[in-house]
């Protein structure tokens, strides 16, 4: 069977970098006050500059998701790949612009492709690895010469205050348990939107570098978890009840189209559904080892979870150090399905990588938990 090859990866950030102190005059101020609880929660995530596709003050999207996809896919055209090459594009996200047509048939006609192959992946943050995935199995099968993926997300028009009506809670509670704060303000402070595609072929870059796909994990505990991360729908007694069920008004008033996360179901589960049983059980058919790690990317959602990773890690007898772990989540923010495309990207650009080092890079969601591990070797 044929190798699969990360050839090329190109990311797309709209406008400029926000800083903290820039942020609710994107997003607006909720009931015409500043934020209680941001300082907390920045302090926590520890995030200094994202980006939106809001425009300053006026709190009007200036791209859409399918827009920003497009121009990162458009960045990965060169003198050696011409778009007329292209047999698949496959395409996740967490926000996509429209319940239907998918995400990937958006993309495709922002882009006026010629007739191609497409697919929308499954998941949250999980399905920018997905779609990934997807590509993976056809080049390597045989069935597919090339591929372009994608992960982006356009989240901060649900951010927008239009959408907020009060705190989440008060400030003294706050300082007290900073993670009541997830609930609302901590994913108000933390998401962000970006964009990231890779070219996958079946021979490498016969010029520079290429990552080569040794193999893609991911694993899905939804058949014995209730829903923790989620949109669409209200969460009842740990069930979801679809919007489809209410009426329009109900729809608005209970902000259903909102982002809602159980936070002691996170804080009780993440670790040990994302990285402990997974890693174990990849580990069970997989021969790898910690030490012959070179860079270890990890898609966490906060510093808040960077020491609960690590332990998750130790106990999963795969300790990684820190010297090891490359994550920009500081400068970019969390991007959700984007964030593992724009780590590589940085990665791949900045750093002198060096023929046969590996890179392990894992991506945890908390929707209704699932995770991924990818092995990459540098060729």
């Amino acid at each position: 069977m044929p190798n699969v090859y990360i050839n090329d990866i190109q990311v797309f950030l709209p406008n400029t970098p926000i800083s903290n102190d820039d942020m609710e005059a994107y997003l607006g101020y909720i009931g015409g006050k500043k934020s209680k609880a941001k300082n907390i929660v920045l302090r926590s995530n520890g995030i200094k500059q994202r980006y939106y596709v809001l425009e300053k003050e006026t709190q009007i999207p200036l791209f859409s998701n399918a827009q920003l996809t497009a121009n990162a896919i458009k960045k990965l055209q060169s003198d050696t790949f011409s778009f007329g090459e292209l047999a698949c594009l496959s395409c996740g996200t967490t926000t996509p612009d429209q319940l239907m047509p998918n995400h990937t048939l958006m993309v495709h006609g922002e882009l006026a492709l010629h007739p191609l192959e497409t697919l929308s992946a499954s998941g949250i943050c999980l399905s920018g690895i997905n779609a990934l995935k997807y590509l993976y199995y056809g080049i390597k099968s045989g069935e597919l010469p090339n591929g372009i993926a994608t992960g982006s997300e356009v989240v901060s028009p649900l951010l927008s205050a239009k959408n907020f009506t009060e705190e989440s809670a008060s400030w003294e509670l706050l300082e007290k348990q900073p993670t009541l704060a997830f609930e609302k303000d901590f994913l108000r402070w933390m998401l962000s939107d970006g964009a990231g595609a890779m070219l996958l072929q079946n021979t490498p870059n016969p010029k520079g570098i290429s990552l080569k796909i040794e193999w893609i994990e991911t694993l899905s505990y939804a058949g014995e978890m209730p829903t923790c991360m989620y949109s669409g729908g209200e969460l009842k007694e740990g069930k979801l009840i679809s919007w489809k069920q209410y009426s329009q008004e109900e729809v608005m008033e209970k902000s259903l189209l909102s982002i809602g996360q159980d936070v002691k179901l996170l804080n009780d589960n993440i670790v040990e559904y994302t990285v402990v049983k997974p890693l174990l059980s990849i580990l069970s058919k997989r021969t790898l080892s910690p030490q012959k790690v070179d860079y270890f990317l990890p898609h966490y959602s906060s510093h808040f979870f960077k020491d609960k990773l690590f332990e998750g890690l130790k106990k999963a007898n795969f300790e990684i150090p820190y010297e090891k772990w490359f994550t920009n989540l500081t400068q970019c923010g969390n991007t959700g399905a984007a964030s593992i495309y724009i780590m590589l990207e940085e990665l791949l650009h900045t750093h002198t990588l060096r023929q046969g080092q590996t890179i392990l890079c894992y991506v945890p969601e908390s929707g209704r938990f699932s995770t991924g591990f990818m092995l990459l070797e540098v060729v």
